[in-house]
């Protein structure tokens, strides 16, 4: 017999549902804990949010062994849970997903999948959800008889369980073309959407995800348009904060991109957010706030001068809700989490000097130590403050947007790296402001050493273990552009983390998976940092006899601003004659770079060069008997050409014989000496007769 409507009845009764909020446990990855699910709780009900949806994708019984029923101790669980649920006001909705390998037409999986349900409806839980996101759409032979589609099975199967339990009041229903991008053509002439629209019950609530999996913005026609042809307000499943795809992010930015004029178009909001609890504390936190802003209860006044939010909403800042949340959560790190752990730290007593409180205490009885006059000082943990909690939301922020401390750090560096050629010039105005804002990105970057060691020493280490594995990569990555800025400078001598061709492992990243992107062709095109669009068209051909006039200036502008001396005043290079045209380069040995205005680069280069060596008074290394020399104009930006042009001479040298190449480098021709060291082939040698201030590296062919 099915049991009694609840939606029937506060249909008939005219009562309105409550607008559905919270929080989705649907990722994929290690489950959440009962106890910090039974914390998540008391934070829902704290800060005005009453729904969780039970969903982790690799809980076993959810999933893939859906039609398996609770053990005992796994149903004490489950009780203990959906009661603590009750206990704070929270909507516990328990999701099943079946999809992988039911089969629609069989009705002893439909029996199976009821009895499952009706087990967790016996634990005291009430709402439920069907998901048939993630899986394959071709249906077996069996179901292919029985249904004119695959939509058409899952909703007759989802109608049958959901008056089977009584049409309850909270039933919500994924469907497998659950954002804009999967449905095919588009929303508005789906079959697939408009199958469910007409034909699913109309008190089962529709989840979606809005025009992408991860939505950077969802609007307001978009979600009229996916709800006139559901026939129904969707409930929205955020996946915003979620960082199950990339093990290499997280995000702690406030919830935005979504207008509260929204909230009165939809069911819900419910957000997918980190695998890791604790780093979730600004989504959920945000998401309340929002919410609250579109119901006309705010905490602080919303609106004002966000400069950075020009259009912004009227009801909602993205900027003062992070705030709002990230003062709340300083309260939580300061706090310690375990017993007998370390003492909360006070912001106001910095210093032992400074504090009149008793040094905290150890084991009871023992004596406190005390260091000598020679001895170093005992180690005092700053506390982390709300700056550097801004500065951690800035540098892990959202999928589609960096923090503008982020934006800044990779604008400097950017710029800083394509202006090196201004540093070791005479002391002028672009000398002094590469000097002045590479100062700035050190300032910045050990900001970010200091939040790294301030949140190393929080009281609250469960916070910190959920963030430590993103806060070392950020402070590793920080150190290596560090590190390339005051060589860049002339602080420090090249670093071996940087240039050297056999790095240390923490010196590289991305594993097999970054080798595989950066062997695709579109490797780079979705960096949220992007660089001005290349307008420019290269080509590069053989070099001819009359591009000599062409190269020769390329050459001499190049030496002109690579050093504070006059040209006549330069260590010789041999392959000044190259470029110059005293020598000329081996048959089939010579490629010229143009744009649209004409030759922007050339790389020559001489297979036998013992004539030449003699004359400049050199001892040719037995296995580099060739040299190369490469230059671009100034004009020339993008890098991959001249990747291009070098890899295509190197082999045209091994053709004609060569086992090895050499090129000379002047010490100011930082532009030409990174560009070497780049290609990952070339290493620095030791050449008997060199200037003091020229460079030999070479590669084997």
């Amino acid at each position: 017999m099915p049991k009694p409507s609840a939606s029937k009845a506060a249909a008939e009764t005219g009562k309105t549902r409550r607008f559905i909020s919270g929080v989705v446990e649907g990722f994929y990855g290690r489950p959440w804990t009962m106890e910090q699910r039974t914390e998540l709780f008391q934070r829902e009900q704290k800060w005005g949010l009453n729904t969780y949806l039970y969903a982790p994708k690799d809980d076993y019984k959810h999933r893939m062994y859906w039609r398996d029923l609770y053990s005992p101790e796994e149903a004490e669980k489950l009780v203990a849970l959906i009661t603590a649920a009750k206990k704070n006001g929270v909507d516990f909705i328990y999701a099943i997903s079946p999809g992988l390998d039911i089969t629609f037409s069989n009705p002893k999986e439909v029996a199976t999948l009821k009895r499952k349900l009706d087990q967790v409806s016996g634990f005291g839980c009430s709402s439920f959800s069907l998901l048939f996101d993630d899986i394959e759409t071709e249906m077996c032979p069996a179901d292919k008889q029985a249904f004119s589609s695959f939509a058409h099975a899952q909703v007759a199967v989802t109608n049958e369980v959901f008056k089977h339990l009584g049409q309850p009041d909270t039933f919500l229903f994924c469907p497998t073309d659950y954002c804009a991008a999967f449905c095919t053509p588009n929303v508005s002439q789906s079959a697939y959407l408009h199958t469910v629209g007409e034909n699913l019950l109309p008190g089962i609530d529709v989840l979606w995800t809005g025009p992408k999996v991860v939505s950077h913005h969802i609007t307001v026609e978009s979600i009229v348009e996916v709800s006139s042809v559901l026939k129904r307000a969707p409930v929205i499943w955020d996946n915003i904060h979620a960082n199950d795809y990339d093990p290499q992010r997280i995000f702690m930015g406030p919830y935005k991109d979504r207008p509260t004029d929204l909230i009165p178009k939809l069911r819900g909001v419910l957000t997918n957010p980190n695998c890791e609890y604790y780093p979730n504390f600004v989504a959920i936190h945000t998401l309340a706030t929002w919410c609250r802003s579109g119901g006309g209860q705010r905490d602080v006044e919303m609106t004002g001068d966000d400069d950075d939010e020009a259009g912004s909403d009227p009801c909602y800042s993205p900027r003062r809700a992070l705030t709002l949340a990230l003062t709340d959560w300083l309260q939580e790190f300061l706090s310690t989490d375990q017993p007998g752990g370390p003492r909360p730290l006070n912001p106001t007593h910095l210093k032992k000097e400074s504090s009149d409180e008793e040094p905290m205490q150890t084991d009871v009885g023992d004596p406190v130590y005390v260091p000598g006059s020679g001895d170093n000082p005992l180690f005092t943990a700053e506390p982390l403050t709300l700056d550097d909690l801004q500065l951690l939301s800035e540098l892990f922020y959202l999928p589609y947007e960096h923090g503008s401390t982020a934006r800044t750090m990779l604008t400097e560096l950017d710029w800083l790296k394509a202006h090196r050629e201004a540093v070791g010039e005479a002391e002028t105005e672009m000398t002094a402001e590469w000097r002045s804002r590479a100062k700035c990105f050190d300032v910045m970057c050990v900001a970010v050493f200091t939040m790294f060691n301030r949140l190393s020493n929080a009281p609250n280490r469960s916070i910190l273990y959920d963030l430590y594995n993103y806060i070392c990569d950020i402070k590793s990555g920080v150190t290596l552009a560090r590190a390339y800025v005051k060589q860049l400078g002339g602080q420090s001598r090249p670093s071996a983390q940087v240039m050297t061709d056999d790095p240390e492992p923490w010196g590289f990243r991305g594993g097999l998976s970054g080798e595989f992107q950066r062997m695709l062709p579109c490797h780079g095109n979705r960096d949220l940092f992007r660089h001005p669009p290349m307008t420019s068209v290269y080509s590069i051909r053989p070099f001819c006899p009359e591009d000599k006039t062409e190269i020769q200036k390329i050459h001499m502008e190049m030496q002109r601003g690579e050093a504070k001396a006059p040209a006549a005043a330069l260590p010789a290079l041999i392959s000044d004659g190259l470029a110059g045209g005293q020598l000329c380069p081996s048959p089939s040995c010579g490629l010229v770079l143009e744009d649209e205005r004409g030759v922007c680069g050339y790389a020559l280069g001489l297979t036998d060069t013992t004539a030449a060596a003699l004359n400049n008074q050199r001892a040719l290394p037995g296995d580099f008997p060739s040299m190369v020399t490469m230059q671009l104009h100034p004009r020339v930006t993008d890098p991959a050409p001249a990747r291009r042009m070098i890899g295509s001479l190197l082999s045209l040298m091994k053709t004609s014989g060569s086992r090895g190449v050499f090129c000379e480098l002047r010490q100011g021709d930082r532009r030409m000496f990174d560009f070497y060291s780049k290609l990952g082939s070339f290493t620095t040698l030791k050449m008997a007769g060199l200037p003091q201030d020229v460079i030999a590296m070479g590669t084997s062919l």
